[in-house]
């Protein structure tokens, strides 16, 4: 099977001790003939429950860099803000036990909780989540003789993120009838308990973008790379075809068990890191071109929050049309104050 072959104007060259055409002149849109719609079946291509790889192409850096930070830091989740100790004699200090609960991720879907409007905005059942925690320690009764194991001697000696208790308020028994909030993995160690110590806090959770604390994250990682380009321009030698073979990710290059001619595969040239090692032997500097398309990225998002992979995306987009529209909606303001002419004075500075 050929391999897959792009137009020169995409690819980013990779030489031995650098690499050119990095700048691109393009712009979304402007190869004729080529069908870069969204598909939802191709982008559920490669999903598995937390994670997501997709393939964003012919758009430039800039769109998918932004889609990116996006995704990292303005989609909104909801997160634990608000600490209230009432009792804590645990070996933890309230500040640092605090910290640790905030970052716990929840499985609230956001689009159910409204923001505050600031510091002052008083809580509601429509913008705050209340959850309780209260676990003491105890010794078990008749112990295992000479046991040292926890597990065996004491009740509640860890506090873990399944001690949030969810206390309903208002209408949210109803909102939330599908899907009660608590955190997305029950078995976060918070801290540890001995007898007669005990955790007892009121926490409220709120709903925030990644840009304020790293907690409202809804995305463990969010990345993206170009696609490799390898193009052998003349017949690998049989006796060189297995060591140029590993000069390449495994699966990569295909060498024909018989004939020994080499290949390379079009589906797994995506798993190529494009070390250029092939570059340091030789015998291969004429045979091979190594690039990287300049508008086709290979996307990995990670979701640890109450997003499904799928959706992470689409809420990135949907930030960056409310950003447009924002920026339409100014410049369309400062062309009325103008009067319509098209001339707009700017004020001084």
């Amino acid at each position: 099977m050929p391999a897959q072959t792009f137009d020169d104007r995409r690819l980013v060259g990779v030489h031995a001790e650098r690499v050119s055409a990095v700048s691109s002149t393009d712009y979304p849109g402007v190869y004729p003939g080529e069908d870069h719609s969204w598909d939802l079946e191709i982008f559920k291509k490669r999903l598995s429950q937390h994670s997501i790889d997709f393939d964003l192409v012919g758009v430039d850096a800039s769109i998918a860099n932004a889609f990116r930070r996006i995704m990292l830091a303005e989609v909104p989740t909801v997160a634990i803000e608000h600490v209230y100790v009432w009792d804590n004699t645990s070996v933890v200090v309230d500040e640092v036990l605090a910290h640790r609960i905030g970052l716990v991720p929840l499985n609230v879907d956001p689009s159910l909780v409204l923001s505050r409007d600031g510091a002052d905005d008083q809580p509601t059942d429509r913008n705050t989540i209340v959850f309780k925690l209260d676990v003491t320690c105890e010794r078990k009764p008749n112990p295992p003789k000479g046991s040292t194991n926890p597990d065996e001697l004491y009740i509640n000696h860890e506090v873990l993120s399944s001690h949030l208790t969810w206390e309903p308020a208002g209408e949210q028994t109803d909102v939330f009838a599908g899907r009660p909030p608590a955190p997305i993995n029950p078995n976060i160690v918070l801290t540890k308990l001995r007898p007669g110590q005990a955790v007892n806090m009121e926490l409220h959770a709120v709903k925030g973008v990644g840009k304020d604390h790293a907690k409202f994250n809804p995305v463990a990682t969010a990345s993206y790379r170009l696609l490799p380009h390898i193009k052998i321009k003349k017949p690998i030698p049989p006796q060189h075809a297995e060591k140029f073979q590993k000069c390449f990710s495994p699966g990569v290059i295909n060498v024909d068990p018989r004939t020994k001619a080499v290949s390379v595969d079009p589906h797994n040239v995506r798993k190529d890191t494009v070390s250029r090692e092939v570059l340091r032997h030789p015998e291969f500097a004429d045979s091979v071109e190594l690039s990287r398309v300049r508008d086709f990225f290979l996307f990995n998002v990670e979701s640890e929050g109450p997003y499904e992979p799928e959706r992470l995306l689409p809420e990135a987009i949907k930030v960056m049309r409310e950003k447009l529209a924002t920026i339409k909606h100014a410049a369309e303001g400062l062309l009325e104050q103008a009067g319509g002419d098209g001339d707009v004075s700017m004020a001084d500075a």
